[in-house]
């Protein structure tokens, strides 16, 4: 059974930050992969977090520009998110 939990966002920013400073080169091979995992799943939920955001930014943009330019740079981090992946 998969659970989901809540943290704060500059919590999972640390980790992700903490994860990418260790050198696990003297380590266990499959140490280093489950390592090199975990950060690429990391990585890729805040970027669909900061994707939503993008978006939640078009839905609530006060006028017609605001919600172009918020569309704008929406469409510009899901073509970056698609090419990274």
């Amino acid at each position: 059974m998969s659970k989901n939990v809540k943290i704060p966002m500059e919590l999972f920013s640390r980790i992700i930050d903490l994860l990418d400073y260790l050198d696990l080169s003297g380590y266990d091979q499959a140490l280093q992969i489950d390592c090199d995992n975990i950060m690429l799943a990391l990585i890729k939920k805040k970027q669909s977090l900061e994707l939503r955001e993008a978006y939640a930014k078009i839905v609530f943009a006060e006028d017609e520009d605001a919600r172009d330019a918020a569309r704008m740079r929406y469409l510009q981090q899901k073509r970056c998110l698609n090419d990274d992946f």
